[in-house]
């Protein structure tokens, strides 16, 4: 953890997270340490959204929203934070909005900018990144960062009935770069493919789970892994990275 100062759990919030605490895995280490961390999402669509509720409602302690857009009418159908009032505000003041109602106890800090190099000092003072962007360029550039950084990344993508995630941690994994290597698909968008409401919800979803396992450091976390997710064929697959991916961004460390 990354953080210098240690807050401990109120009676209040032992009471308000008790279904979480009473779980052996959690117990009051693992809530406290939710409670101590800060978690930065890159990107506020229907990923973003689903992973932010899901933060914020289990109790971490200061949650940072960068994004540069705005809301649409046609993101309502995935992005639930919003309503039909939110229309045209900043995605990221909206989202903050509806999230510090959910949450007195979260921090929550909003960046309304495109996600740069210029955050670099953001990465690196948080526990854990979210990259819930999509497009290929932010997702280079925040593996980048984060590895350079030391800070793990939780990764996720859905488009049309499809979903992927992906875990690195610096020094225990292969990066996200390791895997693009693997793969040419096209650079999609879900204006030109569509997007099914509910994998966006559950990749999202699933995003903030296993961030809170990174911050929680219980059970198996799926590293060198790309899990997918199948809507129409109601199926999760698991790949592994083959030994001898080898990447400029995470060195030879871990290339055979």
């Amino acid at each position: 953890m990354r953080k210098t100062r240690h807050r401990d759990l109120t009676d209040e919030q032992a009471m308000r997270y008790n279904r979480h605490i009473v779980l052996p895995s959690v117990d009051l280490d693992g809530q406290e340490a939710l409670l101590n961390a800060k978690v930065l999402i890159v990107g506020m669509g229907g990923l973003g959204n689903a992973a932010a509720l899901n933060l914020c409602a289990s109790g971490v302690g200061t949650l940072t929203l960068i994004d540069f857009d705005n809301v649409e009418l046609t993101n309502l159908h995935r992005q639930t934070l919003f309503s039909e009032v939110d229309v045209s505000k900043s995605k990221v003041h909206a989202a903050q909005q509806q999230l510090v109602q959910m949450n007195t106890d979260c921090e929550i800090h909003t960046v309304n900018e495109a996600f740069g190099v210029e955050h670099k000092n953001l990465v690196s003072s948080c526990d854990v990144v979210l990259d819930c962007t999509d497009n290929a360029t932010a997702r280079d550039l925040i593996n980048k960062l984060c590895y350079a950084a030391g800070t793990p990344l939780v990764s996720g993508a859905a488009i049309r009935f499809e979903g992927q995630l992906f875990v690195a941690i610096p020094g225990k994994s292969r990066c996200y770069g390791c895997l693009r290597q693997l793969f040419t698909a096209p650079d999609l968008s879900c204006v030109e493919s569509g997007i099914f409401s509910p994998v966006a919800n559950i990749v999202g979803t699933y995003q903030s789970l296993l961030a809170m396992q990174v911050l929680m450091q219980f059970d198996t976390i799926p590293l060198n892994a790309l899990m997918t997710f199948d809507a129409l064929e109601h199926e999760w697959q698991r790949w592994q990275l083959p030994d001898t991916t080898e990447c400029d961004i995470c060195g030879p460390a871990f290339a055979k």
